[in-house]
This record gives C-alpha cells, structure tokens and sequence, in this order.
C-alpha cells in the first residue's frame, strides 16, 4: 500500500513537471512568442529598407526656440524632416507651421492637447486627432495621414481608433534623449550607434541640445551612403505586416 502511495505521489510530481516544462516552451518558444505578440494591434516603429534610408523626426509640443535653426541646418544639408504636431502648438505658431511646409518638411500630427490616449474613450482619441488634423490643414492645405501618440503611449484600443480613420500610429526604433539635455556628443553618439536602415529616428523642438548635435549625425550618416527621407516615404507601399517589433514588412 506504501509502495502505491508513493508511486502515485511520483507520478503525480512528474507530471505536474512535465506540464511545467510544456507552459514554459509555449511562454517562450520563439515562435509561440511572435504570434502572440502579433495579435497585439502595433504602430510602426521601423521599416525594412534594403536602401540605406532613414527618416529623421521632430516632436513639437511646448516650445518654439529653435524652429528656424532646424530648418536652417536641415536646408544646409538638403534634408526633409517629419515633424509631429500639437495643435495647441500650431495655434500658438502658425508662421512656424507655415515655415516647415514651405521648406519641404512634412508636418504630421501629434494629438491636439497632449493627452494620454490610453485614457480616452475612442471617440475622444478620434476627437483630438480630427481637432489637430484641422488646425494643420488650415495653414498648409495639407490633412495629416501620421499620427504619433503624446508620450509614445498607446494600446489596441488607441490604435484601432487612430486606423478606423485611416491614419497610421508611428513610433520610432532610434531615440536621441535629446530631451534628456543630454550632450550634443551624447545625442550623436546614441543616434549613431542605432541607426539602420528603415530606422525612425526621434528629436524634439526646442531640445537643448539638438541643433548643436544634428551636424555631426546628418553628415556622418550622409558619408555612409545614407539618405534622409519623410516617414511617408519611408513607408512601403501595398500590402504589410508589421511584426512584433514594431518593424513593417512587405506581406
């Protein structure tokens, strides 16, 4: 009766092990991992390019410092920029706005109050964009199809809003800190070393530091045979998935 007991007891041990060792290759098995992952409704934080393209971006929310040294820096390099909007920012600077699109940059939204969208319901999500989207079209007759969440915060409630209108959430896979007030040596050197193709790279106005760092990366990343493009023209074109980095790829 012993022996019975024990043996049950073994077996019972072995197999709450085995269904240990199964749990935990499904939690971790890379492919298990990369479907799950994909159910998750994603922006797009890069995209595969086999060309040496990268898009360089620029938050605009509070200040209004350094517009014209951007587009001062970007012109002596001949390079075209995205800039995500507030459209509380574009009330406040609408000759700035106006200045951006006039020297080629693309000027995108960036939600119009810079809430956090995860607390919004989605009609107030759809709400601040269309608000935006207005405000921008109004200066250069030109509706936004980007949006990029305030604070990089987003769910699959936020995104299914911002694409039930037909816009695209992008992110990025290369952050410069630059609101950090790091160096400009820091921001080169973290910008720098990211850098791939397809890669989204983040600034923000009126950074401290930034006008001072953008030389040095334009003209390295230019004497790597890299060239700067808008994210619209980063993006592919047709079918796409985007896996679970964030990275779109042809379907």
């Amino acid at each position: 009766m012993k022996i019975f007991i024990l043996r049950r007891r073994l077996l019972t041990v072995l197999g709450c092990l085995l269904i240990a060792a199964v749990m935990f290759w499904l939690v971790n098995h890379p492919d298990v991992v990369g479907a799950a992952a994909t159910e998750r409704q994603l922006p797009i934080y890069s995209v595969a390019r086999t060309e040496q393209l990268a898009a360089l971006t620029f938050d605009a929310a509070w200040g209004n410092e350094d517009t014209e040294q951007l587009i001062e820096i970007l012109g002596e390099y001949n390079v075209t920029a995205t800039f995500f909007v507030v459209g509380d920012w574009v009330e406040k600077y609408p000759e700035s706005v106006q200045a951006l699109a006039e020297a080629g940059h693309s000027i995108q939204n960036h939600s119009d109050t810079h809430p956090y969208l995860t607390q919004c319901t989605p009609e107030e999500v759809i709400a601040e964009l269309e608000a935006c989207n207005d405000k921008i079209e109004d200066i250069t007759g030109v509706r936004p199809t980007l949006i990029r969440c305030p604070y990089g915060d987003y769910n699959d409630q936020v995104i299914n809003a911002i694409r039930s209108i037909g816009m695209e959430p992008i992110q990025w896979d290369v952050d410069s800190l630059d609101w950090k007030e790091l160096s400009a040596t820091e921001i080169s050197q973290r910008v720098l070393e990211r850098v791939e193709p397809g890669s989204i790279i983040l600034f923000h106005n009126a950074a401290l530091h930034t006008p001072e760092a953008l030389p040095e990366i334009i003209s390295s990343l230019q004497g790597q045979g890299y060239q700067f493009c808008t994210v619209s023209e980063l993006l592919l074109e047709g079918e796409y998935t985007i896996d679970h980095a964030g990275r779109q790829q042809p379907a």
